[in-house]
């Protein structure tokens, strides 16, 4: 069975996606032979300089009492899986092309979950700018990949073009949020459900294989 995973790492509910999706397979073992992560944007737009945090969030969510609930739920459910999500220090939301760019080429070199994970944990945890190649290096390196190939890559333009049409083939889906997760290129589950969930969506799929 394989699985694609389409996400955006400065999605928070992606990083508890992803969490989840580890408590699955460790319930399922060998049954998954490869997991994919796919790109997707949710502001396209930001400039490369990245947009500050906090105001970013103020101007999309507001500060009702629906947010701040919603907010601590997160937090709540982020601890249950070893997340220490930080949303208080100063932080800079990132285009998140290069980050996307890193996990396509991590990929070939077997680390793509690893690197997937790095990224929202420098993101969500050590509030780091994504935008920031020494750091994407520095997590690419970390998860075993040639460093000095990838700053190379980040260098220049290769891969851009791609991800962009990997985004818009994700809208073109029909696929409106994210996390996503799409079991064998049919099946596909949205949102950061529990690892139970997945584990039952699993067993399906695996029982129709058979």
């Amino acid at each position: 069975m394989e699985i694609d995973v389409v996400i955006d790492v400065v999605c928070p509910w992606c990083y508890v996606g992803k969490k989840q999706l580890d408590k699955a397979l460790a319930q399922r073992p060998g049954l998954v032979s490869a997991v994919r992560w796919r790109p997707y944007q949710l502001s396209s737009e930001t400039p490369t300089e990245g947009v500050d945090r906090a105001e970013h969030y103020a101007k999309k969510f507001g500060d009702s009492p629906q947010y701040r609930a919603a907010r601590e739920h997160l937090l709540t459910v982020g601890k249950s899986l070893g997340i220490a999500f930080d949303f208080e220090s100063k932080c800079r939301i990132a285009n998140t092309l290069d980050a996307h760019r890193l996990i396509k080429w991590a990929l070939t070199a077997g680390v793509q979950s690893a690197v997937a994970e790095g990224l929202m944990k420098a993101y969500f945890e050590d509030c780091a700018f994504l935008g920031d190649h020494t750091l994407l290096v520095d997590i690419a390196a970390k998860a075993g990949m040639d460093a000095d190939l990838v700053k190379d890559l980040l260098a220049g333009d290769k891969d851009k073009d791609l991800i962009a049409v990997e985004v818009q083939q994700a809208h073109q889906m029909g696929i409106q949020g994210v996390p996503m997760f799409i079991f064998n290129g049919k099946s596909g589950v949205s949102g950061a459900q529990e690892a139970a969930v997945l584990v039952e969506v699993i067993d399906k799929v695996q029982a129709e294989a058979a």
